[in-house]
């Protein structure tokens, strides 16, 4: 039996009848509606409900979106991501679009669905996010080759990515991969998962910052003394800055341990600036501290020597403080198009 939460009819935003596009609360609720759609995607094919028993087209077709092409993984043929095409009304012309800032075509990817049919291969892919091996599955291949071949067909400002935690892993790292070749997405990504201790749960203002700056001071070190030992690295080399210029929205809720931390990264890069002590957090702000570790000790391999999938240089880091029930509320997409929600907005771009 179809969950209520599938049904568009009784938890989608049906207020949003008519979309501005200038507003971002209308993209955000757009873009997580959209991703919705991949997940009930693959419940439909799951459940087998074909035709008048699909649950997932309203979520695109009430925002005059077209299914264009589905992603599937090639271990348990799932659907992973979907890509979406605009049709609007004969009234809306092609120039209209570019000027409205509509999406031609938007990407979207969803995240673990705790269904037997792909519980097993969305769960292995979890296992890959939290080791930073995300980028050697063919999962990833699929969706970065799907990215690619949109960009090389309609260009980067035609195309919108959109993801929710797992998906929106999948969506950050194909932005962060083709904005090193200077392609910079427009990027929705919902509860991205930060691979890291909760720290950000501690209520201790004082303490929470002083584990920071310890964490801080131990990762730049460690960064430091493994670029030493690598002879073929320059030391004046900032990776980050090929991708500062790409600023992808983040929607993270401070109640949700597995996104929270993005609150934290962001805010204490500030703060060390602010102490004097930004060089350090230059430093910190582009390694993991497990990775950099294991690496030191001889433990690391192949997909260690990745950098880290969870840093990014710069944001639109969007909070959203409505008090969540549990876990599953402050982690849920659902939240996302809710005409109540309580956000609070800052851009942090990397210098």
């Amino acid at each position: 039996m179809a969950s209520e939460r599938e049904d568009f009819s009784l938890s989608g935003p049906l207020h949003l009848s008519a979309i501005d596009w200038t507003n971002v609360h209308h993209r955000r609720s757009v873009a997580a509606c959209l991703v919705q759609g991949v997940y009930i995607l693959e419940r439909d094919r799951q459940l087998q409900r074909h035709e008048s028993q699909a649950l997932a087209p309203p979520w695109w077709e009430f925002f005059q979106f077209k299914l264009l092409h589905q992603l599937k993984d090639d271990a348990d043929f799932s659907i992973f991501g979907a890509i979406y095409e605009f049709k609007p009304p004969p009234s809306h012309s092609h120039s209209d679009l570019s000027k409205d800032g509509i999406p031609r075509y938007v990407i979207a990817f969803r995240g673990t669905l705790t269904k037997p049919d792909s519980f097993s291969r969305d769960l292995e892919l979890d296992v890959h996010l939290i080791r930073n091996g995300l980028h050697l599955t063919s999962r990833f291949e699929i969706a970065i080759q799907a990215v690619r071949n949109m960009v090389a067909s309609v260009g980067s400002s035609n195309v919108w990515l959109a993801g929710h935690s797992l998906g929106s892993a999948m969506a950050m790292l194909a932005g962060k991969t083709v904005a090193k070749t200077g392609v910079f997405l427009e990027a929705y990504l919902f509860n991205p998962p930060f691979v890291s201790a909760p720290i950000e749960r501690i209520k201790d203002k004082r303490v929470k910052h002083g584990i920071r700056i310890a964490g801080s001071v131990i990762t730049a070190g460690l960064a430091l003394a493994a670029k030493i030992n690598h002879h073929n690295t320059r030391l004046s080399e900032d990776p980050f800055l090929a991708l500062s210029a790409w600023v992808p929205c983040l929607y993270v809720n401070p109640a949700d341990d597995i996104c929270s931390e993005y609150i934290g990264y962001f805010e204490h890069r500030k703060k060390m600036e602010e102490i004097g002590a930004g060089a350090i957090e230059k430093l910190a702000t582009q390694h993991s501290l497990g990775g950099l570790f294991m690496n030191a000790i001889g433990k690391g391999n192949v997909a260690n020597t990745s950098e880290p999938l969870h840093l990014i240089p710069s944001a639109n880091l969007i909070v959203n403080s409505t008090p969540a029930r549990d876990l599953k509320e402050a982690h849920g997409i659902h939240q996302w198009w809710k005409p109540d929600v309580q956000l609070k907005s800052q851009l942090y771009s990397y210098k």
